[in-house]
């Protein structure tokens, strides 16, 4: 038995697997078979259940951990995480949830979206909002490892503010848990802070300049060098050794 509640999985169909494997995964979620806080069976007992290799389901779970539904935690297991229902529903309108493809491209949305809301911050910031922006820079740098996301992500939101668009603050503020666990994925990797603050603090130098090319050379660097972190960990083969049967 998967769960207390048992859940009846079909196999899944060879042509799109992953994408279907989310979709499967998801309904799971939905079905009520498990609540947050709660442990996912292991990867042998989906595969079984589902009749497919280990490798499709890793990749499946790989999309909801990057997207902030379920949390590996190393030697324990894959666990549901709280859902923010409204993310998760625009989420799935998105089609963020159908493979290594539509995470790419939701990376390349928010980085495009990263650098408009700079550009805009850099020509209509304020002095109040400078000054603000420094405050949030000084926390960052003497975050610890454990509360540097937030100030990170409070960084992104407050640029999003200064930029005085309401459209691009709002696909921003609806994107916090999401970037959440993307830096928290980042940092953790790297188990430091000093290279994201310097990104931090070269965009904050030309916003408070009110230069809007640098500002834009800065985000595009930050960007840059934060995509490709994301992605070599989404690339690892990190997920759980199989667990001794139960």
């Amino acid at each position: 038995m998967l769960n207390n509640k048992e859940y009846q999985f079909e196999p899944v169909p060879k042509n799109s697997l992953v994408v279907e494997l989310t979709k499967r995964l998801l309904d799971y979620i939905f079905s009520g078979s498990i609540r947050p806080g709660d442990k996912l069976p292991t990867e042998r007992k989906l595969q079984e259940a589902m009749q497919v290799g280990r490798s499709a389901i890793r990749e499946a779970l790989k999309a909801l951990t990057v997207l902030g539904i379920v949390e590996v935690r190393q030697g324990d297991g894959t666990y549901l995480k709280k859902l923010d229902s409204a993310l998760l529903t625009q989420s799935i309108e998105w089609g963020l949830l159908l493979g290594e493809k539509h995470m790419m491209d939701i990376i390349e949305a928010r980085k495009e979206i990263e650098i408009s809301i700079v550009k805009y911050a850099a020509e209509r910031r304020t002095p109040e909002e400078v000054q603000q922006l420094g405050e949030i820079l000084e926390r960052l740098k003497h975050s610890t490892l454990d509360n540097f996301v937030e100030h990170d992500i409070a960084f992104h939101l407050k640029l999003a503010e200064m930029a005085k668009n309401t459209a691009l603050k709002g696909v921003l503020t609806s994107l916090q848990s999401l970037l959440r666990t993307w830096i928290k994925c980042v940092i953790d990797a790297a188990g430091e802070t000093s290279f994201s603050y310097v990104d931090h603090y070269n965009i904050y130098k030309a916003v408070s300049e009110g230069n809007p090319l640098q500002a834009v050379k800065a985000m595009e660097a930050h960007m840059g060098d934060a995509t490709s972190r994301l992605i070599n960990e989404i690339q690892k083969d990190e997920q759980l050794e199989a667990e001794p049967p139960v």
